[in-house]
């Protein structure tokens, strides 16, 4: 039985940009070990498209700006202690949201899932905390800002 099929005869419907963010996590999530030559073998092109070493190679360079992201939005949790597979999730959603146009609660709600399929069982409400923290950051800020403008405007 393939992870496509639940039985013979029913497909079950899959997403093609699932299916990749999976493997660019699994790729990034191997990258987190210390062995460098055994997870560069990842990038063999018999294995991996161009475009997604590519990407790989994309995000590998991002990650130190998004890690002290990850960590100034998450204090309690040393990047260290945080589990690799969480860490391979949230970078990879982190630098699509930087990359692409993908809405930010489409982007929030695949991360979970992800979490949920290959994390702990923390690993979800962890990622969605981070992940909400970051990505709508900006939209509370401009929030908060033409709250506080619309204030002034009143008083005057």
């Amino acid at each position: 039985m393939s992870m496509y099929f639940l039985d013979d005869d029913a497909p079950v419907k899959h997403d093609e940009r699932h299916e990749r963010r999976i493997f660019l996590m699994q790729l990034l999530f191997a990258h987190t070990f210390e062995d460098q030559e055994q997870a560069e073998q990842c990038i063999n092109p018999e294995v991996i498209e161009e475009a997604d070493a590519e990407l790989l190679e994309a995000i590998k360079l991002a990650a130190p700006s998004i890690d002290q992201e990850i960590a100034s939005h998450a204090p309690e949790r040393p990047l260290s202690e945080i589990n690799r597979v969480d860490l391979a999730i949230m970078r990879l959603i982190i630098f699509e949201s930087r990359s692409e146009e993908t809405p930010k609660k489409v982007l929030v709600d695949e991360a979970v899932e992800l979490a949920k399929e290959f994390g702990s069982e923390t690993s979800a409400s962890f990622v969605n905390g981070v992940l909400g923290k970051i990505l709508f950051k900006n939209e509370k800020d401009d929030s908060t800002k033409k709250d506080t403008k619309e204030i002034k405007e009143r008083s005057e």
